[in-house]
Formats: structure tokens, C-alpha cells, sequence
């Protein structure tokens, strides 16, 4: 009974496959090929087409032949499978890849050994065997062959020269009759009727180019002629025979993908598709799948703009299928997990659609049926009842796709005329212009028509390019207008002005801030919060990238970052300048992400002082692996080799431009060791501070070490034991409260912390210990003068300082007595942990506490200010700073012990 259902259904598949596709009902009737229920229920193979065009071949007509009949084989099995729900849509697409990878590579091993016999083999400069190399581009490119596609191909060989047998030829000549042959082996129409058409209009120079040419003239062209259609094209090209392939990829990555952000492939992008539109509305052909509103091609365009923008930067995205792009989008947070949603369906819906259109009559369409009968078939053949149940889906994805492509690709603003363009342009007299700007709330009106008039004349603009000077008078007029809306434009403006200025050269960013008006708006609102702010995005542009889609959150996901980071530096292994460049600018990128929410007001400074800190031990630990990976004296797989914090790192209160207070421990014998470890320290700072393109990651202080700047760069850790608990003195140890293991061998971490709880729980004698920390509390104080009249919130007594020797000091005093006073908690739960311990009064405690936490907050606002120094009229932190005062006393008045 079973057997009889399974017969049955097997029996539907192959008649619904022949109602629902004249052309495989064609192939049936006309015996060309056969099928049955046992043959859908396994798909077509690689395997199965190398069999079949495994030869030999007795000549040219039997080659065709079979190229013919295993499409025709390949293509009944297809249709099969997929109108049955027997294979998904990556099952169709790459069956058809295969088939035409095959039937290419086939088809050019054939006519390459029958010219070889006439004329030898094609023979380079230094007399290495030439290869053809055929480039997919398009679908085939990007293995995703639709059923009925044609194949976009291009040749190329890699040198010059000529074949080495008695008929000598030009290379070129030689494998210019390879790929004619070679065309016509695929797509001339025989009784069996055709593989492929070929398309071969995106080589150089079209159809006026040569077909084949050499490595050297494609560099030559990408160089000088390459136009930007091409760059979208070249996406996904991919060598399908030939034995070069990385060295054509090498070549056209550097015209593929700009080494910078480049947001001028928006407009470019913009423009091809409104060509497409133009002519999808001359020809009537809304009904088009593929080029009309919501298609194929707009998803592909969504796709391959990031890729275009940001391939350069991120080799992550440089992937050719445009599912497999589309899903790296979304997990690199580029396109939000909806969108990335709706247009996967969106696409996967059409193109089964596409399938099931050109299922029909195998041809090459997108356009959607006429007549009642057909729209039927298609109807059914993608699950639907009726046709009005398939037509309301298909509305539903084309709105979809449509809806994300213009939330990317709408034209910038188009408001009419900009109040501001006349005042920028220099139509209007500086009276008018100052009143216009007046109209607008810019309150010095008359010294902003100078500082404009200023820019446009000097020297910078009128270097420009032409482009570049008709984009920056499109952005001025918008800027202009968007710092109006701002609490003191005239400042916001300015800072937005210097932003400009420094990008000014890099015609990407300026398409960057027209293109996206809320990056421009972005930018206003970050430069009237934080002239700070401003100044870290005109001396790092790249960071204005940022401002389109800002993260949801502000808690970072170190474990992807951490792996998506190291995932960037293995790509540029060979290239330590890069790396240096990709650490940077992970760094730049994720200070930015934090500054943004800590602008907004949504993240907590002790909040953000943790993920700062969190940020670099991550840079640390990346560093370390770079720099023991560089050092040719590497002697282990894994260094046994720690860094240690100290200071705001090691207290995990690090700010946006602190430096990093660190030194270096090993825990291996032997000279030669030592010696090893000095140079890894030495390169690892290094890594860190050397300035590049990209800046500098962090400022160093390694006086912390043993013996200070006098003592070795790297210590052993029995060293470092021996130091600490015999010769060090109190202000180091005073350091010690704030350090920890943050980077390098666990184990020797463990040890370190070990040592640092056993130093810290030393027995002390307190008066002596409270004579020596305020001498060096006196000491810093002079070190520090102040003689502006103002209240400096650090080092003034009553500020930062006082609250955190009074810390250094409860802990040194009293760790012995209490070991949880030597945790690594933090000022705040320290002076909390010394109040219930009953070391400190409840009032005096809470208020600095209190105290504490408001200088750092006030401290941090005005370094968001771009203020030099922290500094207040002391009325406006009098009780604060007499909490601080009051806290001090009360710890170091003399006649307490």
C-alpha cells in the first residue's frame, strides 16, 4: 500500500512538473530527454556533469552535442525538483552555476588542446604556460545563475608573448580563438538546441574592446578608464577557469573597493538606476521582476552599495551571492535585523518567480504573464490558489523592497531653495547676508559672512576639484541651515565648519553628510553638545560613518567585536601597517559609539569609564598577539608574558583620552628569555604608540615599573615580588591599589594578583604610613600649581587627589586586619566598604562619596568642553570640596591611630 502511495505521488511530481512547464513537456515529447519520480528525488550534481562531459570527444559537433543534451538533462531535473518542493532556491541557483562552470570549463579545455596542437602552447615573457582565463560576472559571478540567464563572461591571459609550437601566434590570437570557439559552443542554436547565451558587453570598452586582453591591459584600464558602472559589475566577478586568479582580484580590488569610505557610489549607484527606471518606463515594463519598482535589481543595489562604500575598509563584505551579503549586512549591524528580514524574502520570493517564468517557454524573462492561463500556472507554481492570492503577496515584497531601497537611495533633500545657498554663494551684500542669517537666530551674523566668505575665497576650496566644489556648495547652505536649530548656532556651526574643512579633500565624505541629512544633523547635534566631540571627528573622518545608523545600544558585544576584530587582522597578516591602521580605527569607532550615548545622556560615567577600560585590554590583548606574532625570536607557541594596569586603567575609571599606566611581567628563566621579552615590550609599545593615518591608539606611562624609568622595561615576575615587598616604596605601593592583570598569560595574572594582595596586607604602622602619604600628597600639590583663582577639581585639596590617597591609604592601613579592603573595586565601593567596616564615620564618608562622584561628572563635562583643565569657581563646589577636606582630616588628624 505504501509502495502504491509513494508510486502515485511520484507520478504527480513528474505531471504536475510537465503541466506547469511546456518547455519540460517539450523535452519529453520530443525525446530528448527522460524522467521519472525515482530521478527528482536526488539532485542534479557536480559530479553528474563531469561524468557527463568526461569524453573524449571525436570532434567539435560531438562536444556540442553533449554540452546541449546535459543541459537539457540538468534542466529537466531542475524544473522537477523545484516545482515539487523537492529543492530550494540555493539548490536551483547553484546547479546552474555548476552546470555552466562545467560546460565553460569543458568546452575551453577542448578548443585550448586542439589550438595548442596547430600553433603550441601559449608561452609567457619568461616562457611559463598561459592559461585563458574566463571571468564570470553578474549571476554566474556571484553563483547564482538564474535557470534561463545568460552568461556575462570576460577573457583575459595573464602575459603577453607567443604559443611555443612550429605556427607561432600572438598570445592574443591564440586565446582570441579559444573564446570565440568557445562562444559558439554555448550558445550557438543546433538541433539540441543551445547551453548558454553569451554576453560579453562588460569587458573593456564594450564592443568596441578587444575580447581577450592581458593582465597588464586590465590594470592598465582599471587605472585610467574604468567608470563607475563598472565598479558595481566587477563586484562579483569571479575567475571561473584559469590558474591566476589572485592575481586578476589583486588587481581590480583597488577599482572595486576605495580604500576609504566611499559614499560617492551612492550617486553613482542612484544614477544607474534611474537610467534603469527611465528605461523600464519607456518600454512599458513596470511588470518586470527584475528591473521594475520593488525587483530584483533594487535589492541587488541595496546589497551592493554597502559593499561599494565599505568593501574597501572591510574585506568581510567583499562576498559575491547577494543572500550571503545581504545576511553579512545584518550581522555586522549595517542594515537593521528587519530589513535584512523582509528583503531576504523579498528576494528569495522572486526569484523563485523569475524560475517559475521562464519554467514556461525557457526564456530568458522577468516579465510578469498576460494571458489568464498563464498567470494561473505561475500562481500554482508558487503555491497559491488563485491568482489574486499570488498577486497580493508579490505586492507585498515588491512594497517591501521598494520601501528599504528608498530609505537608502531617496534623492538628498530637494526643499527648494536654501535661505542659506545666496549667503554661501556670495549673491547677496554682507548687510543682506548678515540679516538673513540674523532671520535665521545666528546671533553674530556679520562674523560668520566673514568666516564664510574666508572659506570660499582661501586656498583649500580653490584647490578643489570642480566636483568637489559643487558638492561642498550643496552641503554649506544644509549645514548652515541645520546648526540654526541648535542653542548657540554660531559655535555649532563653526565646530561643524572645522569638520568640513578637515574632509574637504575626500570628496566620500562630503557625499557622505548630503547624501545622509541624519549624519548631517548628527554632526550638528554632537558639535553644539561637545566641541570635544567635534575636534575627535575632524581629526578622524572616518568616524563621520558612524553617524548614519547608530548603534540601539550602548552596551558593546566584546566577545563578536572581539572576534570580528581578529577576524580583520588575520586578513592583513602580511601587512603590519594595516593592522596598525584596522586597530586604530576599531578603537576611534567604538570611543565614538560611546560618546554618542554618554552625549545623549544614557550612559552613566562609571558606566563608561568600564567599557573604556573594557575597550583596552581588548586593544591590549590584540596588540600582544600582533606583536609576539612579528617578533622573529619567538621561542614558544604563547608568550609567558602579562601586562598589568595600573592607575585609571587599573581602577577601570580610563576616560576618553587617557593614557595607559602599564608595565610588563614574564615568568620564564634564562637570559635569552629576558632578552626576548625586552623586545616583545618594546614592540608592544610601540604598536601602541607610533602615530599613523589613523592616529594613535594610546600615550603610555611605564614609570610604574620596578626602579622606575631607571629600572628594565620588562621585569620577571620573581623580580617583581622581590621589588614589592622589599624595596618599593609607599607610593608604589599606594599605585598597587590600582592594579591589575589586564592583558597576556593568565597564569603569571594569577601570580601577579597573589603578590598584590600579600604587599597590600603587609602590617604597617599607621602614623609613619600617614607622615609618607602626606608628604607625597604635599608633593604632588606643588607639582601641580593653580594661580588661576578657579578650583581645580583634581589636585587641588579637596578634590580628586585627596579622596583617593585617603583610599590608598585606609587600604594600606588596614588590609591586614580586613583582606576584602584590597579588592580592586573602585574608590566609590572602597569608601562604602571602609564606612561598614566601621573605619570611617557614616557622614564624612557618605558626603565625599557624593563628592567623589560629582567631581568626576563636572571633570569629565568639561573635558567634553575641549577645557585644558578642570577648573570651577570654588563656590559653585564649596560643600563638595569641604566634604573632601573634612574626609581627609578626620583620616590623617595625627592623634589618630
Amino acid at each position: 500500500m505504501k509502495r502504491d502511495s509513494r508510486e502515485a505521488a511520484g507520478a504527480g511530481a513528474v505531471e504536475k512538473t510537465l503541466r506547469l512547464s511546456r518547455y519540460a513537456r517539450h523535452l519529453i515529447d520530443s525525446g530528448a530527454c527522460t524522467v521519472d519520480a525515482a530521478l527528482l528525488q536526488r539532485p542534479f550534481t557536480r559530479a553528474d556533469m563531469t561524468r557527463a562531459l568526461s569524453g573524449p570527444f571525436p570532434d567539435e559537433a560531438a562536444l556540442k552535442q553533449a554540452l546541449r543534451r546535459l543541459r537539457q538533462a540538468a534542466m529537466l531535473r531542475i524544473i522537477g525538483r523545484d516545482l515539487n518542493g523537492m529543492a530550494d532556491l540555493q539548490e536551483v541557483v547553484a546547479t546552474v552555476t555548476a552546470l555552466a562552470e562545467e560546460t565553460i570549463a569543458a568546452a575551453v579545455s577542448y578548443y585550448a588542446r586542439h589550438c595548442a596542437e596547430e600553433y603550441g602552447t601559449p608561452l609567457g615573457a619568461t616562457g611559463d604556460p598561459q592559461a585563458l582565463h574566463v571571468i564570470g560576472m553578474g549571476k554566474l559571478g556571484g553563483e547564482e545563475l538564474n535557470v534561463s540567464s545568460d552568461v556575462d563572461l570576460i577573457f583575459a591571459y595573464p602575459e603577453e608573448g607567443e604559443t611555443g609550437g612550429p605556427r607561432r601566434i600572438a598570445n592574443h590570437d591564440f586565446f582570441n580563438r579559444v573564446a570565440r570557439k568557445l562562444i559558439a559552443a554555448l550558445s550557438e542554436i543546433t538541433a539540441d538546441g543551445f547551453v548558454f547565451r553569451v554576453d560579453t558587453r562588460l569587458r573593456p570598452y564594450g564592443d568596441s574592446g578587444p575580447l581577450v586582453a592581458s593582465f597588464d591591459m586590465f590594470e592598465d584600464y582599471f587605472y585610467s578608464q574604468g567608470r563607475e558602472w563598472e565598479r558595481y559589475a566587477w563586484v562579483k566577478a569571479r575567475v571561473v577557469t584559469g590558474d591566476r586568479a589572485e592575481a586578476l582580484y589583486e588587481m581590480a580590488s583597488p577599482f572595486v573597493f576605495r580604500r576609504h569610505l566611499d559614499f560617492s557610489a551612492l550617486k553613482s549607484l542612484r544614477d544607474l538606476h534611474a537610467q534603469i527606471r527611465a528605461e523600464v518606463t519607456r518600454r512599458d515594463i513596470a511588470d518586470n521582476i527584475k528591473l521594475g519598482p520593488g525587483g530584483i535589481r533594487e535589492i541587488e543595489f541595496v546589497v551592493q552599495v554597502f559593499q561599494l562604500i565599505r568593501g574597501g575598509r572591510e574585506t568581510a563584505l567583499r562576498l559575491r551571492p547577494t543572500l550571503a551579503a545581504l545576511d553579512r549586512l545584518g550581522g555586522r549591524g549595517l542594515l537593521p535585523a528587519d530589513a535584512v528580514t523582509e528583503l531576504r524574502d523579498a528576494y528569495v520570493f522572486l526569484r523563485n518567480l523569475e524560475h517559475r517564468l521562464q519554467y514556461l517557454d525557457d526564456k530568458q524573462t522577468q516579465t510578469l504573464p498576460e494571458t489568464g492561463e498563464d498567470r494561473a500556472l505561475i500562481a500554482e507554481g508558487m503555491g497559491f490558489a488563485d491568482h489574486a492570492g499570488f498577486s497580493a503577496a508579490l505586492e507585498v515584497h515588491r512594497r517591501a523592497a521598494t520601501h528599504h531601497f528608498e530609505a537608502i537611495f531617496a534623492a538628498s533633500r530637494d526643499e527648494g531653495p536654501n535661505p542659506c545657498g545666496e549667503v554661501w554663494l556670495q549673491l547677496l551684500d554682507a548687510d543682506d547676508a548678515a540679516e538673513r542669517l540674523h532671520e535665521l537666530g545666528y546671533t553674530q551674523p556679520g562674523k560668520l559672512v566673514s568666516r564664510l566668505a574666508s572659506l570660499r575665497e582661501g586656498h583649500a576650496f580653490r584647490r578643489m576639484s570642480a566636483s568637489g566644489q559643487a558638492r561642498l556648495d550643496e552641503l554649506i547652505p544644509q549645514a548652515m541651515e541645520t546648526a540654526a536649530r541648535y542653542a548657540d548656532p554660531n559655535s555649532t556651526l563653526e565646530r561643524v565648519l572645522s569638520v568640513i574643512e578637515s574632509i574637504g579633500r575626500r570628496e566620500s565624505y562630503l557625499a557622505l553628510l548630503i547624501e545622509f541629512p541624519q549624519a548631517l544633523a548628527a554632526l550638528a547635534r554632537l558639535a553644539s553638545a561637545s566641541p570635544w566631540a567635534a575636534e575627535y571627528l575632524a581629526r578622524q573622518p572616518v568616524l563621520l560613518d558612524e553617524l548614519i545608523a547608530p548603534p540601539d545600544e550602548a552596551t558593546p558585544d566584546w566577545n563578536r567585536l572581539r572576534t570580528e576584530l581578529r577576524a580583520a587582522l588575520d586578513g592583513a597578516a602580511d601587512n603590519t601597517e594595516r593592522q596598525m591602521d584596522l586597530l586604530r580605527n576599531f578603537k576611534h569607532a567604538q570611543t565614538f559609539r560611546l560618546l554618542t550615548f554618554d552625549l545623549a545622556g544614557t550612559l552613566p560615567l562609571e558606566t563608561l569609564s568600564d567599557h573604556l577600560s573594557d575597550l583596552a585590554c581588548l586593544i591590549l590583548a590584540e596588540v600582544l598577539h600582533e606583536a609576539w606574532s612579528g617578533l622573529r625570536a619567538r621561542h614558544r607557541e604563547q608568550p609567558k608574558f602579562a601586562v598589568i594596569g595600573y592607575g585609571k586603567l587599573g581602577g577601570k575609571e580610563l576616560g576618553y583620552a587617557s593614557d595607559l599606566d602599564i608595565i610588563f611581567l614574564y615568568d620564564e628563566d634564562g637570559t635569552a628569555a629576558q632578552e626576548t621579552y625586552a623586545r616583545l615590550a618594546q614592540r608592544v609599545n610601540t604598536w601602541l604608540t607610533s602615530a599613523t593615518s589613523a592616529g594613535m591608539l594610546y600615550d603610555t606611562d611605564l614609570r610604574l615599573r620596578p626602579n622606575g624609568a631607571a629600572g628594565l622595561l620588562v621585569s620577571s615576575l620573581d623580580a617583581f615580588r622581590e621589588y614589592q615587598q622589599d624595596k618599593a616604596w609607599v607610593w608604589e605601593h599606594q599605585a598597587l591599589t590600582r592594579a591589575r592583570f589586564v592583558a597576556g598569560d593568565g597564569n603569571i595574572g594569577a601570580e601577579f594578583e597573589k603578590t598584590r594582595i600579600k604587599v597590600l596586607r603587609k602590617p604597617r604602622e599607621r602614623k609613619s604610613l600617614k607622615q609618607e602619604v602626606v608628604q607625597m600628597r604635599q608633593k604632588m600639590r606643588d607639582s601641580h600649581p593653580n594661580s588661576s583663582g578657579l578650583f581645580d577639581l583634581k589636585h587641588d585639596p579637596g578634590g580628586i587627589v585627596d579622596v583617593e590617597f585617603s583610599v590608598q591609604y585606609l587600604v594600606l592601613a588596614y588590609a591586614n586586619e580586613f583582606e576584602e579592603l584590597t579588592g580592586n573595586i573602585g574608590n566609590l565601593a572602597l569608601l562604602r566598604l571602609a564606612t561598614k567596616l566601621g573605619l570611617l564615620p557614616e557622614d564624612e564618608s557618605e558626603a565625599a562619596h557624593t563628592a567623589y562622584r560629582e567631581f568626576r561628572r563636572l571633570q569629565h563635562a568639561l573635558r567634553l568642553q575641549g577645557e585644558r583643565y578642570a577648573r570651577l569657581p570654588l563656590e559653585a563646589v564649596a560643600t563638595h570640596a569641604r566634604a573632601v577636606t573634612d574626609l581627609w582630616e578626620w583620616i590623617f588628624d595625627a592623634d589618630r591611630v
